[in-house]
């Protein structure tokens, strides 16, 4: 039987661009991943505000504002911890950790407000972020590392254990947190992605900054 994570899923899916994905239908803004020239500069900063990010998102589900958020404490998705240890292998490798910026700062606090007042705004956001990172990101980790990393594997693109079966315990549970909402709250949830795709490309972007 089907659950609501695959209506989250479809929709995701057509916010890509045809070249990442079969049911894409945006059209591509800039170069291709494969055409990028990143710089390290540019790849902390994304590194930095990537984890200011995970901090809000664990730090919330830790805390619960709404009761159902506590299913997802836990889950083996966690980045918070592996960021830090990135940054650490850097800061000792000599580069300089730039502050968090304003794509993350005010993804940050948009994600703090909504966890507050909207739970189905806030579980599209927390569906998207992660289950966007084991997917594309892991490809954008890859062909970044390739060009500037000497093909290093960093520790944000490690799990322990199955990413797939991580994946579907999820899943799961977001079938069930969202199997009580009313249809006018999955709809509200869904019409959501379009935002969490617009504050992670900002993100996204300043690997090429």
């Amino acid at each position: 039987m089907k659950g609501f994570v695959d209506e989250m899923r479809a929709v995701a899916m057509k916010m890509h661009t045809k070249d990442q994905a079969r049911e894409g239908e945006k059209e591509p803004v800039g170069p291709p991943i494969a055409a990028w020239d990143p710089s390290v500069d540019g790849y902390l900063k994304f590194l930095v505000d990537s984890k200011v990010v995970f901090d809000t998102l664990e730090r919330i589900v830790t805390v619960a504002p709404h009761p159902s958020y506590g299913e997802f404490k836990s889950t083996g998705l966690e980045r918070s911890g592996q960021l830090s240890k990135d940054l650490d292998w850097f800061k000792e490798a000599g580069y300089s950790i730039p502050e968090s910026s304003k794509p993350g700062i005010a993804y940050s606090n948009y994600l703090q407000q909504l966890s507050e007042n909207d739970p189905p705004a806030f579980i599209c956001h927390f569906y998207n972020i992660y289950f966007a990172h084991t997917a594309g990101g892991r490809i954008i980790g890859k062909k970044v590392a390739e060009k500037i990393l000497n093909k290093k594997v960093l520790e944000f693109y490690k799990w322990e254990g199955s990413v797939p079966q991580l994946l579907q315990n999820v899943r799961i549970k977001l079938n069930h947190v969202s199997s009580c909402w009313s249809r006018e709250e999955k709809n509200h949830c869904l019409e959501e992605t379009e935002k969490s795709f617009e504050y992670s490309e900002e993100i996204l972007r300043l690997i090429l900054s």
